[in-house]
């Protein structure tokens, strides 16, 4: 694993989200946004991610929506469930963010890559769908559809890994549902399953990495 500068225990918050960068001592210039899950914190995924890319720079925000000890992306209604205008909102502040944060810390968002788990997958997948062009490479860990209705974007140009757990009864049963939206809207899919609940673990970081290390897409 890559080692990071004294950077990372800085907690930014001076854009539309608070936030956390991990630059490693040897940078090849590739770039990670993570986005959490719920119920935490922005520092839950970067272990994760530093195993997946530890030679990318780690941009790690905060969700703004307070949840028991912790954060969540948008406000829900069920756990499958989830207020609408709610999402849109914040992800327009998010997209916003992803643009502002690569501008001040000279990162090319044409080389970046979308890491996110649960609730920060889902807000990458709406990402997609509601500001075409931004994300051109995403890893999403266990997500489900969210959008009550879905534009039909065109997502050629994109990749995206779907990485859902076989034993994960929430959000599990959505996971076809979610490849086959992407898959309709011409994204290149690679959708796995892994002996696992809700939970990430190595095997995620393991698919994730080689996964990586594919070429990025022909926009």
């Amino acid at each position: 694993m890559s080692e990071y500068s004294d950077e990372n225990s800085i907690l930014y918050g001076d854009l539309g989200f608070r936030y956390r960068v991990a630059t490693p001592s040897k940078s090849t210039g590739k770039c990670l946004f993570v986005l959490h899950g719920s119920g935490v914190d922005e520092t839950t995924l970067i272990p994760l991610a530093s195993k997946i890319s530890p030679d990318a720079t780690l941009v790690a925000a905060r969700g703004r929506i307070p949840q028991e000890d912790g954060f969540r992306w948008f406000e829900r209604i069920t756990p499958t469930s989830f207020e609408q205008a709610s999402i849109r909102d914040e992800i327009a502040a998010y997209a916003e963010f992803a643009v502002e944060a690569s501008k001040r810390h000279g990162l090319d968002l044409r080389r970046a890559t979308f890491l996110g788990y649960s609730n920060g997958a889902n807000v990458i997948s709406s990402l997609m769908l509601l500001h075409p062009g931004l994300v051109r490479q995403a890893a999403l860990l266990r997500a489900m559809p969210v959008l009550d209705t879905s534009p039909m974007t065109d997502l050629g140009g994109t990749r995206v890994l779907i990485i859902a757990g076989a034993a994960d009864q929430t959000y599990g049963p959505f996971a076809p549902a979610l490849v086959t939206l992407f898959s309709e809207r011409r994204a290149e899919v690679d959708a796995r399953i892994v002996a696992s609940g809700h939970e990430f673990g190595d095997a995620d970081a393991a698919i994730a990495r080689q996964w990586l290390a594919g070429p990025m897409p022909a926009a």
